[in-house]
């Protein structure tokens, strides 16, 4: 139940954070505001860091693959899609159809076992779900 709480939390603050980001890179400019985004964050993970966890930082050069570290850098160019997105389409149509685009990779990823997550079988009533999904995106576009 924690789990479906946290994931809708998530849903709300990147709506919410779109449009904030949205807003601040009409005043200033799209990598003037991806940076303040991307160290803001570092900020608040800093401090976070520092009240509960004090693990060493080391353990990051541990990590196996190497490409794994992108998180970060993958992290700046989402911040940069959602602004564009919105600025173009609108919140509701932006975060329609990132969520749609979410879904549809992280099933890819499962469907084939990439990046070291565990592989899934193929089920129909997932890529029935995601067309009704994509349906609900044109009935919503729909003028």
């Amino acid at each position: 139940m924690i789990g479906i709480f946290i994931a809708l939390l998530s849903g709300a603050l990147m709506s919410v954070q779109g449009v904030f980001n949205t807003e601040v890179t009409k005043g200033s400019s799209m990598w003037v505001s991806t940076s303040w985004v991307q160290f803001s964050a570092l900020i608040v993970c800093l401090a976070a860091w520092l009240f509960t966890d004090r693990s060493s930082f080391t353990a990051i050069l541990q990590i196996q693959p190497k490409y794994m570290l992108l998180g970060g850098a993958i992290g700046a160019f989402i911040t940069y899609t959602v602004i564009k997105s919105m600025a173009a389409l609108g919140p509701a149509k932006a975060v329609m159809l990132i969520v749609v685009s979410q879904l549809l990779i992280a099933y890819l990823i499962e469907l084939f076992g990439i990046f070291g997550v565990e592989k899934q079988p193929f089920e129909w009533r997932r890529v029935l779900g995601m067309a009704v999904c994509i349906g609900g995106i044109i009935l919503f576009k729909w003028e």
